[in-house]
């Protein structure tokens, strides 16, 4: 498959709080409160965290943390010593800087309900969350937030509310080929129904020592170029396939259909997978055979649809040439 191109943004990672009510069995982000690295940062450290990545060009905040840790006894005091009731109204205020710095906010919070997405939509170019799957995988048993129809509905308060999304599946974790099958389907229906899905990662698995995964095995390339392949076939062509060069190497994969190579931090480690650096700029030029096009966290498709609020519309305008695409000076 030939593609004029491959696109990509730059952003920061800002991992809010590794505290989680779920404990996936493939998860080395998540932390106990009392341990030590246990963490929820603070609006100072956001700060640092955002003008790094406006000093080093950046166009999207990624804020990405563990799903509903005020269920986690403990965590509340900590929000509350910050002056907040729950992490949904501190997100909010932290958008708000990542705006006022020329940043643009990209949410992962977890499951939430439509009360919740309607607060977080007016300071979000785009939003997301990994299906992972369709299937009831044993990493998931014990995680409220893994039920796969619940993930669904929070997919669908975002179509509803014309949030361009993101969203994905996890390869590797237990599932069969069927399964894979029926999740991308169901990510069709999804985006049949509302058209708010910009982009699909098909993400490999990558075991972490200390995890009840620890001794799984990664899918390897031809596994992951068959995936991306039965992807391509079934997704509308206005999604994207996103892969992540930072965990397989994509040119293969783009010759299979894969469009997108992610978020790529100049700034920041990827905090849920720490083993896996970034490549930079120029290496990842060197990992692909086609130009690279530098996109906003909101596709070009939403840009000109004007799928964003009044409060980003100057920012998004600024950032964004004529096509939706990341402006060159």
């Amino acid at each position: 498959m030939s593609l004029p191109f491959v696109t990509f943004s730059r952003n920061v990672f800002i991992p809010l709080t590794n505290i989680c009510r779920n404990r996936c069995g493939y998860c080395g982000f998540r932390r106990d409160m009392g341990h030590h690295e246990a963490k929820l940062l603070t609006p100072d450290e956001v700060r640092h965290i955002i003008t790094r990545g406006a000093r080093a060009g950046c166009s999207e905040a990624l804020f990405t943390f563990g799903e509903h840790p005020e269920e986690v006894p403990g965590f509340n005091k900590w929000l509350q010593e910050l002056g907040f009731d729950n992490i949904i109204d501190y997100l909010v205020e932290l958008c708000k800087l990542s705006i006022s710095f020329g940043l643009l906010p990209h949410s992962n919070p977890g499951i939430l309900e439509r009360s919740e997405f309607e607060k977080l939509k007016p300071y979000n170019a785009s939003m997301g969350l990994m299906l992972e799957t369709t299937a009831s995988v044993k990493g998931h048993e014990g995680c409220a937030g893994k039920i796969p129809g619940t993930r669904i509905r929070t997919i669908e308060y975002a179509g509803e509310l014309n949030i361009p999304f993101t969203t994905g599946i996890l390869i590797g974790i237990g599932e069969t080929w069927e399964d894979r099958v029926r999740s991308l389907h169901k990510i069709k229906e999804l985006h049949e129904k509302s058209g708010h899905i910009q982009e699909v990662i098909i993400q490999n698995f990558i075991p972490k020592p200390g995890t009840r995964m620890a001794l799984y095995t990664s899918p390897g390339i031809e596994e992951m170029k068959r995936i991306v392949t039965m992807a391509r076939h079934i997704l509308p062509a206005d999604i994207a396939i996103q892969v992540s060069p930072n965990l397989i190497s994509p040119r293969e994969l783009i010759e299979c259909g894969a469009s997108d190579l992610g978020g790529i931090s100049p700034e920041t480690i990827d905090y849920i997978n720490p083993e896996s650096p970034w490549p930079n700029l120029l290496e990842l030029r060197s990992m692909v055979d086609v130009p690279l096009r530098e996109r906003l966290p909101v596709y070009p498709e939403y840009v000109k649809r004007g799928w964003y609020s009044a409060e980003l519309k100057k920012l998004i305008s600024f950032l964004s040439d004529a096509e939706g695409f990341r402006k060159t000076y």
